[in-house]
């Protein structure tokens, strides 16, 4: 794949201003500052795991709460990695990954297929990990998952350490993601799909 796969993408609203690069061949670096200091470990597993590049810059409203702020970076970052991936064309398309994390296992499957939909299977225990509400999680990986185009099934199969469980929902999404987004030549740059486009 010869093109840059890369976005930029700026995000001003009354509640959060974003500003988030993004380039899908990098080397997993981030450059975080949302704010949330869970957030910000939680996004740094995911460019790690996914070698995607990852700069994000958040000033949301956090005297209010976290939650514009998670789900609005989401909303950005589906919408970058859509797209840095233009048509869809070329790439693998599907990707899984099942996480272990110590006593920990998580599992992700998705499909970069253009129709949006979202399925979690997951519960925690505490309201809390650090200072970011458990509850938000899934507002950010729900935004990710519509904005991006994918369909995202995220699912803890079992885990007691509330912190490991929601790591490895991260790293289990970005495993996935690197495997859906890599370029498979065979296709010759077509869309991996018998209607010849998504």
């Amino acid at each position: 794949m010869t093109q840059t796969r890369t976005a930029k993408i700026s995000r001003k609203t009354k509640e959060t201003a974003i500003d988030l690069s993004i380039n899908l061949d990098g080397t997993g670096q981030a450059k975080l500052a949302t704010g949330i200091g869970f957030f910000d470990h939680m996004l740094e597993s995911f460019a790690k795991h996914s070698a995607i590049d990852l700069d994000v810059t958040v000033k949301g409203d956090l005297h209010v709460d976290m939650h514009h702020t998670v789900e609005d970076t989401g909303i950005v970052l589906g919408e970058a990695v859509a797209e840095a991936l233009g048509d869809f064309g070329g790439i693998t398309r599907f990707g899984h990954a099942y996480l272990p994390m110590d006593e920990t296992l998580s599992r992700a499957a998705l499909d970069l297929c253009r129709r949006p939909y979202f399925i979690w299977n997951v519960e925690f225990k505490r309201d809390k990990i650090g200072e970011m509400d458990t509850e938000l999680f899934k507002e950010f990986f729900q935004a990710f998952a519509t904005r991006g185009g994918m369909c995202l099934h995220l699912e803890n199969l079992y885990g007691e350490n509330q912190h490991h469980i929601a790591e490895s929902l991260f790293k289990a999404l970005a495993r996935a993601l690197r495997m859906a987004i890599a370029p498979d030549e065979r296709l010759k740059g077509q869309a991996a799909s018998t209607k010849g486009s998504l």
